[in-house]
């Protein structure tokens, strides 16, 4: 389980630019969503667990059937890329959340970065998630 100092660290970091991007891929994936074209809910900056304190990652995506949280999306620049991915590992590897494919996107190097809970670091197209049979550069 991540600890609540560890919650604490993931605070906020809110530049303009990392705003709108959350904003936008938010935006572009609510549209699928509503269009049936996704089958996961994005919500911006929200709790992992509802019931106690617990990580926001940037953008989650809800399976409401299941109540759990397949893909989180990290928006990241410099050194919060490598903590970011590492917040991302963590998460996917030592919590019960169902959380199965991590992304960060690298904004200043227009950089995807995944990890999945079977496959570990992905290197080839990690812009593209299984769970949602998407390329997320496409959003942006």
């Amino acid at each position: 389980m991540v600890s609540l100092e560890e919650v604490t660290i993931m605070g906020i970091n809110a530049p303009r630019a990392h705003q709108r991007l959350i904003a936008k891929i938010t935006a572009q994936l609510l549209a699928k969503f509503y269009a049936g074209e996704i089958p996961f809910e994005p919500l911006p900056e929200t709790m992992l667990d509802e019931s106690q304190s617990s990580p926001v990652p940037d953008i989650i995506l809800v399976d409401e059937v299941q109540d759990t949280v397949p893909v989180i999306i990290e928006i990241a620049h410099g050194a919060g890329v490598r903590n970011d991915l590492d917040k991302v590992r963590k998460l996917i590897s030592t919590t019960n959340y169902g959380i199965q494919e991590g992304f960060v996107y690298d904004y200043k190097h227009l950089r995807w970065f995944q990890f999945d809970k079977y496959r570990g670091d992905v290197l080839k197209q990690p812009s593209f998630s299984s769970a949602l049979q998407l390329d997320l550069q496409e959003l942006l």
